[in-house]
């Protein structure tokens, strides 16, 4: 999958805790800065991924454990016209990693 360039973020009622098992990308793999977790989750039917960084995660980063960032093939926001304060439900795979 090819993701759309940018990440829809949710804010949740409470903290989102990654899983023990998780996807890892580290920065050295890609020739970024910040390592990352995903996790693979379905929005809209769609499947899509949590990204969540290393400084997300210990909340030293730009968002609490309360957001969410969504990673897609496509721009969300545009194509189901999506405002703030929108409701969405997000269904978190349960997949397990050997």
């Amino acid at each position: 999958m090819k993701f759309f360039p940018g990440t829809l973020n949710i804010q949740l009622d409470q903290p989102y805790h990654l899983p023990k098992n998780v996807i890892r990308l580290e920065k050295e793999e890609y020739e970024g800065t910040v390592s990352v977790s995903i996790v693979p989750c379905e929005i809209f039917g769609r499947d899509a991924f949590i990204l969540r960084t290393d400084k997300n995660n210990t909340e030293s980063g730009d968002h609490p454990k309360t957001i969410i960032e969504i990673a897609c093939d496509v721009k969300l926001r545009e194509l189901y016209n999506l405002k703030d304060n929108d409701l969405i439900e997000v269904e978190i795979s349960d997949v397990r990693f050997i």
